[in-house]
């Protein structure tokens, strides 16, 4: 099955010429110079026999899922995030995903979604990536294999219209979980929004806060996310590859459903996006991929991730609508200031001591 829709292909991009090519210097698109690639292809791991949850913890491994399902260890994996190849024809550098019928995608998901919930503690959570093509086939899978708790539906802002149908501007992110019993955490994924119409009760604000750049209120997160924005050629996070996931979107993923220090699982992990999220917000992970170069990217951006923390869009424990910039620095001055101040006022209660 696996062979009939992915196939590896002589690639029509030398990736090492890809990453050394001369950028705009405004550009912050991941590049990697031949001495960088050295460093990080040592540091990927490449399973040659039954894998130990200890060798797992924190690597980047690169293999074939299909080849070392069957040996990765049981009930130890708080969080799926799954992205798989949808159901289109597209070029991963190298490796050509064919766009089938539906039932031939289905029969692709079954041959290793079952497999892989075996790696989920029995209170684990899987969420799993598609479009409007595909939601079907992921549904039809999820109902067969989990406990089906919501579907979220974020928009993605980019590409070109069209003028013979619907501009496709969303994505469809199923959510499940193992048993009945599972990890949720609403108060980690709120939202702050701008209060249109503020309401006063006996003229104090309600469940908003007056702030100097406007009113806002912290909202409890629903299932369709308007505020995600895809990365670009000036966001740091930004690479090369062609399905990449937003920070910001896998953030909400594992600080809903992975309690900190538990371990988060990417069986598709291109550029490394979810286990450089889990990195900086304190989640251990597991990331595989078939692609080598995708695995020297996510090792350079796991690097970068020891020092920086920041995701593009969360910040002070909420994330943010879009176009919020300057009020999320004017917030981070304030709490700087207000620590500042009682930082001051305690060595000043110590000496009088």
């Amino acid at each position: 099955m696996r062979s009939v829709i992915l196939k590896n292909i002589k690639s029509s991009m030398d990736p090492q010429k890809s990453m050394e090519k001369q950028r705009a210097p405004r550009n912050r698109t991941l590049t990697i110079s031949s001495k960088e690639r050295e460093i990080y292809i040592n540091k990927i791991l490449y399973p040659t026999q039954k894998i130990e949850i200890e060798d797992l913890m924190n690597k980047t491994i690169c293999a074939d899922l299909f080849k070392i399902i069957d040996q990765l260890p049981v009930s130890c994996v708080d969080l799926l995030v799954i992205d798989p190849p949808y159901n289109l024809d597209k070029n991963f550098h190298g490796v050509k995903f064919a766009k089938s019928d539906d039932e031939t995608y289905l029969e692709y998901l079954r041959s290793w979604f079952p497999k892989l919930l075996k790696v989920l503690k029995p209170n684990g959570s899987v969420y799993i990536c598609g479009d409007w093509k595909s939601t079907f086939c992921l549904y039809q899978i999820m109902r067969e294999n989990t406990e089906i708790r919501s579907r979220i539906t974020w928009q993605r802002e980019k590409g070109r219209g069209s003028k013979t149908n619907w501009k496709n501007s969303t994505e469809d992110i199923w959510y499940g979980t193992k048993g009945k019993d599972y990890y949720f955490d609403v108060e980690a994924v709120k939202q702050k929004r701008k209060v249109i119409a503020p309401y006063k009760e006996n003229g104090e604000p309600k469940d908003w806060q007056s702030t100097e750049e406007g009113n806002f209120r912290l909202t409890h997160p629903s299932n369709f996310w308007d505020d995600i924005s895809i990365p670009y050629w000036s966001m740091p996070e930004n690479t090369d590859h062609p399905t990449q996931k937003p920070e910001k979107l896998i953030a909400k993923l594992i600080l809903a459903s992975c309690p900190e220090r538990g371990i988060v699982l990417d069986p598709f992990l291109g550029s490394g996006t979810t286990s450089v999220v889990a990195n900086k917000l304190n989640r251990q992970y597991i990331g595989i991929d078939m692609n080598e170069e995708y695995c020297i990217w996510a090792e350079k951006r796991l690097m970068q991730s020891e020092t920086d923390k920041v995701i593009q869009g969360y910040s002070g424990g909420v994330f943010w609508e879009r176009n919020t910039l300057n009020s999320q620095m004017a917030e981070q001055k304030r709490h700087k200031k207000n620590n500042q101040d009682k930082d001051n006022m305690q060595n000043i209660l110590f000496e009088d001591i």
